[in-house]
């Protein structure tokens, strides 16, 4: 016979509170209405096993593990960079640019070469899956205005995973 219970809860069966990370608790199953249910109690919300307990143990509340980072998918941002080559909107230009910095670094695109027309240089650009070619304005921007486009560029891609 297989049994499936959840795994530890995040709060006290008996409080509420939250079951603090590294703290000890106490779980217990217990059959309701012919289910076997987990119960999770803190310390201070243990008075001992409830009435029906079938198993009780004793454990520590796992540390919180960090979130792995969602990876970027280099096709999908090669998309979303020729939308914007596409839509030649002027205040996109800028996002555009360090959208192309961010694929020539993930080796989608490859630099050609450049040019100057006058005080404006131009990156020559091409797919690596032979898109293009593009000409991207050099937009000789600071740490700060690329810091602050990436997080454009990171709100987009939240923006997209959470309507996969």
């Amino acid at each position: 016979m297989d049994y499936h219970l959840k795994p530890l809860g995040k709060t006290c069966a008996a409080t509420g509170e939250p079951l603090e990370p590294g703290s000890q608790c106490f779980s217990v199953v217990v059959e309701e209405e012919g289910q076997l249910v987990r119960r999770d109690y803190s310390e201070e919300g243990w008075t001992g096993p409830p009435e029906g307990t079938v198993g009780q143990w004793r454990c520590r509340v796992p540390e919180a593990q960090p979130q792995k980072p969602k990876t970027v998918d280099p096709d999908s941002m090669m998309q979303y960079f020729e939308q914007l080559v596409e839509d030649a909107n002027p205040a996109q230009a800028r996002l555009c640019y360090v959208l192309a910095l961010f694929l020539l670094q993930r080796r989608r695109l490859r630099l050609d070469g450049s040019r100057s027309e006058g005080n404006i240089e131009y990156l020559q650009l091409s797919g690596s899956h032979a898109e293009g070619p593009y000409e991207i304005v050099d937009q000789q921007l600071s740490q700060d205005e690329i810091t602050r486009l990436q997080a454009e560029l990171n709100q987009y891609l939240e923006q997209e995973w959470a309507a996969a």
